[in-house]
């Protein structure tokens, strides 16, 4: 089959990468890409979560809670300055 591909900039240079490290032509590199990344037999992506339990702080004020550290922190930064 012979078609016309558009690559992006970024894609076009691991090709070239490719060919220069295998010693190969340009059609040969992208059908080993095309092969090797449509022949992935993956599971689907599934993120592993973990209970953390109760919270330790009443999550309802938390940003008053981040205010609070963050005033602490600036006023022993100021403080150092003496």
């Amino acid at each position: 089959m012979r078609t016309t591909v558009t690559l992006d900039p970024d894609v076009a240079v691991l090709i070239e990468r490719v060919m220069d490290e295998r010693g190969i032509g340009f059609k040969q590199a992208v059908n080993e890409a095309l092969r090797a990344g449509l022949a992935r037999d993956r599971a689907p992506f599934r993120q592993q979560t973990v209970r953390l339990g109760r919270p330790n702080v009443d999550v309802d004020r938390a940003l008053r809670l981040a205010g609070e550290f963050e005033d602490e922190a600036l006023v022993d930064k100021l403080s150092m300055r003496k």
